[in-house]
């Protein structure tokens, strides 16, 4: 096993000292696993607060900031955080508006902030929550699909109207829009390795690539042999276009992301990019916006997905208000 760490016990911890020493406008509670926002409290605003396994990074501790997350709870490598830490952080950002919890579609994310959430309750605390689940590999019930490239949509969008001061109700509504909004699809060239296991997280021969994949290495629709990057941008587009989203007008222009799973560099996925930005021209959908890098990862898997996000006037205006994070920062 070659990585760059201690050992894979301390690997979480580690990083989290390396984040605290790199960002002193965050403070970064690295044996109590939170992540937080020093002017939190500042201004009234309402509190963003989520969380997830570590090894997507820079989701969750990468957005937090001004115009985005107040706090991040990471847990060990792709394993829930736990309701402990969730309750610290909507304490430590509630400034009297409410805390809004952002959470992916998996299962112990779902009941730990459902249970971080009756406790915060308890306390006087006031909370919503918004369910991201945008992936259309998943082939079942809607309430089925797990939360991945839209997580970022929903918390800028989100975190822009909670720095403009918007109410909770308001807040957790443009949320849910974002989310309803939104679909991806994911795309495998290698497995993962997580620092406990040290060897890939499944088998992917030599010429293949998978279709459909989960952040976590989950499997994915089917295998086929390798092709070129028009051919997936192909696949990965008329799979998003196939599920139409809830919300959001269904012919107006959408937030494209494109996002690295951690092992495949920017020369790729521009050259990716590409050819999603044409088989959207093809299919007649305007893209207002576009996002291309390592944004919601798989560790150290080569790969990529396509987050399409169906927008209007305020979305985008919201979309594009200022941001400082670690990981994304425009307009300030």
């Amino acid at each position: 096993m070659r990585m760059l760490i201690n050992s894979p016990e301390t690997v979480v911890a580690d990083a989290l000292r390396g984040m605290a020493a790199a960002h002193p406008e965050l403070d970064v509670d690295v044996e109590r696993r939170v992540v937080v926002r020093r002017d939190a409290r500042e201004g009234g605003r309402v509190g963003l607060v989520s969380g997830g396994g570590s090894g997507h990074e820079p989701l969750h501790g990468g957005f937090v900031g001004y115009g985005m997350l107040s706090a991040a709870c990471p847990g060990e490598v792709f394993t829930s955080p736990v309701p402990d830490q969730m309750l610290r952080a909507a304490t430590a950002v509630h400034a009297g508006q409410g805390v809004l919890f952002v959470v992916k579609n998996y299962t112990g994310d779902v009941l730990n902030f459902e249970m971080a959430a009756e406790l915060a309750e308890e306390e006087g605390l006031r909370i919503e929550r918004v369910l991201v689940n945008d992936d259309v590999a998943v082939t079942g019930s809607p309430a089925e699909r797990r939360g991945t490239g839209a997580t970022l949509f929903v918390e800028k969008i989100a975190g822009a109207a909670a720095e403009e001061g918007a109410p909770l109700e308001r807040v957790a509504a443009l949320a849910r829009q974002v989310a309803e909004s939104s679909r991806s699809f994911g795309v495998a060239l290698s497995a993962c390795t997580t620092p406990a296991k040290g060897s890939p997280t499944f088998e992917l021969p030599d010429g293949e690539l998978e279709l459909g994949i989960g952040i976590h290495g989950e499997p994915g629709r089917e295998r086929r042999p390798m092709m070129p990057a028009r051919e997936i941008a192909r696949v990965a587009v008329d799979a998003v276009l196939a599920e139409p989203a809830e919300a959001g007008p269904a012919d107006g222009p959408v937030l494209l992301l494109v996002n690295g799973m951690g092992a495949t560099p920017l020369l790729e996925l521009y050259g990716f990019h590409a050819e999603v930005a044409a088989v959207l021209a093809e299919r007649g959908v305007p893209v207002a916006r576009a996002l291309v890098g390592n944004y919601v990862t798989s560790l150290d898997m080569a790969g990529c997905s396509v987050t399409l996000c169906r927008a209007d006037e305020e979305l985008l205006r919201l979309w594009d208000a200022p941001v400082q994070t670690a990981a994304l920062r425009w307009g300030r």
